[in-house]
């Protein structure tokens, strides 16, 4: 068995234009797979009554679906009905495998294969050492290679979480802390190991995995803080790109004009000076009471609140979830940042409004990288 049949998404279909028959048999393909992953097992007779769709079309996709080992046949239903005993399909979490990348900490970079489950079936991490430009990229295609050859089912393709602003294409066209402008990761990565390869920025691979693997709402805002800082946004539970694929990036908004703290963007004063992980680390390390260190906490919380507040005002969500590490995100941290939220912004309309910490951990960022590539290649994230 080589590959998944279907390697991109179809074009949309715009309104008034006829749906071809390789177009409506991917959105059954889609369909069938969406609701199999979510819900677990079905017959066929259960999949042409919650869809709508005929009892024949069910049958072919089913086939094609059954053909490329997606979906498995587990038995009958158990129990008493009429009739013969009505097969269940179920969905194939051991079908293949994916290869998923966070390069979002500051000292090393992170890697697993996951099935189709979301379990691991192996890990590999690569220390950095401050690397950045060409050095850093060898590095990502070391890892990436060295995960590959750990890969015990078909490659269902490669999801990369990365720092920086990156376009639909996987071009990353900025990205200070790791010293890239417009490289196109996706073809260099597609180049080496020939098979589908999707790049995301950390924050909207963060966001992705919180609303497939975690609890979070259809309208959320979240907060990743690593090497960097940014955010991914949900409204209506659809991710918010913006017109240069750059929404989120809060990490080089100035909070302090006369500040004298320096940003590798060139500016002075930017939040990620008081809150990627790194300068968190280099204040904590000059605090020498419990006070000092309280106070290292509170400040961060309070820049990140303060750039938080006028997009809470301008869209309204009900939700912040923030990512990173916990041992410095939680208590005085989230509190001045859920303080200083509240005071500038309209607590009328916004006082109900919930900050949290993700409980998806480390692999928040592998996960979301590999629900990228089961979006893009199956449409079921």
């Amino acid at each position: 068995m080589g590959t998944v049949r279907r390697d991109r998404v179809p074009a949309r279909v715009r309104s008034g234009e006829k749906v071809l028959p390789e177009q409506a048999r991917v959105h059954n393909r889609e369909l069938l797979l969406r609701m199999l992953y979510r819900e677990g097992p079905h017959s066929r007779a259960d999949l042409a009554r919650r869809t709508g769709l005929t009892r024949v079309s069910v049958s072919d996709v089913v086939s094609d679906l059954l053909a490329d080992d997606l979906v498995v046949e587990v038995g009958t239903r158990a129990g008493t009905r009429p009739g013969k005993p009505a097969m269940m399909l179920e969905f194939n979490e051991h079908a293949y495998q994916a290869v998923a990348v966070d390069l979002s900490h500051s000292t090393l970079y992170r890697g697993a294969v996951f099935d189709l489950g979301g379990s691991v079936v192996a890990r590999q991490q690569v220390e950095i050492e401050g690397s950045t430009g060409a050095d850093a990229l060898a590095k990502v295609v070391g890892l990436v290679g060295a995960l590959r050859e750990q890969v015990t089912a078909p490659l269902l393709g490669i999801g990369i979480g990365t720092p920086g602003i990156v376009d639909l294409g996987g071009v990353v066209l900025s990205a200070p802390n790791l010293g890239w402008k417009d490289l196109d990761l996706r073809s260099v990565l597609t180049g080496h190991f020939a098979c589908p390869v999707v790049v995301s920025n950390d924050a909207n691979a963060t966001a992705l995995a919180e609303r497939s693997y975690g609890e979070s709402a259809a309208d959320t805002l979240l907060v990743r803080v690593g090497v960097g800082v940014g955010a991914g946004l949900l409204l209506g539970g659809t991710p918010v790109l913006g017109s240069r694929f750059a929404a989120g990036e809060i990490g080089h908004v100035v909070v302090d004009t006369g500040s004298e703290r320096a940003c590798v963007c060139g500016k002075f004063g930017c939040l990620e000076t008081w809150l990627s992980t790194r300068r968190i680390q280099e204040d904590l390390s000059e605090a020498r009471t419990d006070a000092e260190h309280t106070r290292v906490l509170a400040a961060a919380g309070e820049a990140l609140g303060s750039v938080l507040a006028p997009i809470v005002a301008a869209i309204n969500v009900s939700e912040i979830v923030l990512s990173g590490p916990h041992r410095v995100l939680e208590g005085p941290l989230a509190a001045a940042a859920m303080e200083t939220i509240r005071q500038r912004a309209l607590t009328e309309v916004h006082g109900d409004i919930v900050l949290r910490l993700s409980e998806l951990g480390d692999d928040i960022v592998l996960r979301g990288a590999t629900a990228m590539v089961m979006s893009q290649q199956l449409g079921i994230a």
